[in-house]
């Protein structure tokens, strides 16, 4: 102990004091490194949670004992990356995230003796309401929904009931396309007895007005989202075509279409002389004979079958013929039925990039396609759209220098062993985090640590020297004489005289070189052990 604190006297309370304020700061670094290092990384359970599911989560996560961070306000919540499938299987079996709203499960907890028949109509209409929300947030780009449905009741004695309506308020990312809100409507629509997919409106968290619940044609709705579908594919063919010859992302493609969706039905009949056809045919013969008898009158000549006189001969005599011929003339009769939904006419703008090259100084040069080039690309073009000159279709290839010239290095995918190390941004951020602290250690060991051992140890080495300075001034010339002596044998005095000489020149050389080595390592030292000699009064 006694060492010891002579130790600290010496080093004084000003170097006595930086030590302190140096190993407190370099132990609190440490700390934090440590901290950072054995922290678990991070990832996110879930996202866009609402104030209810945000609350019953940590309250699950504070019963297991699970570390968290909230973010965002606390509508995402981060776990350890190790934990988070078995922390998602956990709560879904808890039935967590709600997805704020009520559903089904109104009634699990529900006494059903005690509640009245308007109690149980509005929990129906709540669970409804919240088990559509749900599955509308299901849809992809929709962050929200809420679904309001009214049920209206048939008056007594009417004979006619009102129509149920709904009304749809989401929060999506983007834009909806036309096909994914008629498929909302129409899930609505669906999930709800007597809800036409006319009667449901649907608005954006801006106010926009996505869909009316106007009766609006639902042939005119369909055929809109045809000639878009029939635009993007007729487009997407276009893109390809062309940009296998300019290149990917060197053009640019703009087509429309314009569609009759009238239908029309035609009937025609039409007959054909040439081809007739006898139908019926009715042949009729008539003959008389009037003879003379000189006007006697006997049973001979009445009698039927009566045999006339060779003598007499025949006064009158007539015959008639007729034949009647019904044809039936050749008939056709055609009905033409004409869906809605024919192309009319198709107009394509098609813009291409030019030809880049490099200079001899590696620049790239920007050189126009020939109009043979462009003829080519627009024959592709026409081919791929159906072209039909009757129509009265367009089509217009032009080129032009696109704003952003494209890159020269391309980006290549990483292939074999370092294809599997697909690491993600957070495991880069780790292992950046890492490095970081790893290299901050490293310098507060090389630029603090060092040289405060190194001026601790140096501070030693300068108070044996002054106590091996300040020897020789005490000590008398007899007393050196008598440890010469006995240094020596006792032989000839002036050889021994001469050897102490000689022994006593090495050690000054060897302390004087001592010194100035101390004195260039430690000017500071040594400049306040002069200036501690200065002061001390002359003996």
């Amino acid at each position: 102990m006694q060492g010891l604190l002579d130790f600290l006297k010496g080093i004084g309370a000003a170097r006595f004091g930086a030590m302190i304020a140096v190993t407190a700061a370099l132990i609190g670094f440490f700390a934090f490194v440590i901290m950072r290092v054995t922290t678990p990384q991070m990832t996110t359970l879930f996202t866009d949670l609402s104030v209810e599911d945000s609350s019953s989560i940590i309250k699950d996560l504070e019963r297991q004992g699970i570390q968290f961070e909230l973010r965002n306000e606390g509508t995402i919540i981060m776990v350890p990356k190790d934990k988070v499938t078995r922390l998602r299987m956990k709560l879904a079996e808890g039935g967590l995230p709600k997805g704020g709203g009520v559903g089904y499960e109104v009634f699990d907890k529900s006494d059903a003796l005690g509640t009245t028949s308007f109690v149980q109509n509005i929990n129906h209409l709540r669970a409804l309401e919240g088990e559509l929300a749900r599955t509308i947030r299901a849809i992809d780009r929709i962050q929200a929904a809420r679904v309001h449905l009214v049920l209206p009741e048939r008056p007594l004695f009417s004979r006619e009931a009102p129509e149920p309506s709904a009304s749809i308020v989401v929060r999506v990312r983007g834009s909806l396309e036309a096909q994914q809100i008629r498929a909302i409507r129409h899930l609505v629509a669906s999930a709800v007895n007597g809800l036409k997919p006319q009667r449901v409106s649907i608005v954006d968290e801006s106010g926009q007005l996505l869909a009316d619940g106007a009766a609006t044609d639902p042939e005119q709705a369909l055929g809109d989202e045809r000639r878009t579908a029939f635009e993007k594919r007729m487009r997407k063919q276009v893109e390809d075509i062309v940009s296998s010859v300019v290149g990917s992302g060197r053009a640019r493609v703009q087509l429309s279409a314009d569609f009759d969706f009238n239908k029309i039905t035609q009937t025609s009949d039409k007959f054909d002389p040439e081809g007739r056809v006898l139908r019926s045919s009715q042949t009729r013969e008539e003959s008389s004979l009037t003879a003379d008898n000189n006007g006697q009158v006997t049973v001979n000549n009445e009698l039927p079958g009566n045999q006339q006189n060779s003598g007499v001969l025949a006064k009158d005599q007539s015959k008639k013929t007729e034949e009647t011929n019904n044809y039936e003339i050749s008939r056709t009769t055609k009905t033409e039925v004409t869906e809605a939904g024919r192309v009319n006419r198709i107009s394509v703008a098609v813009l291409v990039d030019g030809i880049y090259s490099k200079s001899d100084k590696g620049d790239l040069v920007y050189q126009d396609r020939t109009k043979e080039q462009l003829d080519r690309i627009a024959t592709l073009v026409r081919s791929a759209i159906g072209f039909d000159q009757k129509r009265g279709d367009q089509v217009e290839v032009v080129n032009l220098r696109f704003a952003d010239a494209p890159s020269t290095a391309p980006i290549a995918e990483p292939s074999g062993f370092l294809g599997m190390l697909q690491f993600t941004k957070d495991d880069v951020m780790y292992f950046v985090e890492l490095g970081v602290m790893m290299l901050l250690g490293l310098v507060v060991m090389f630029m603090v640590i060092r040289p405060l051992v190194k001026r601790i140890l140096a501070s030693d080495e300068v108070a044996a020297l002054t106590s091996a300075l300040s020897a020789p001034a005490l000590t008398d010339e007899s007393g050196s004489a008598s440890g010469g002596h006995a240094l020596v044998p006792s032989g000839n005095a002036t050889a021994s005289a001469i050897d102490v000489a000689t022994i006593q020149g090495q050690v000054h050389a060897q302390s004087v070189h001592r010194v100035g080595e101390l004195a260039e390592r430690n000017p500071n030292e040594t400049v306040a052990i002069i200036r501690q000699w200065l002061s001390e009064p002359a003996k």
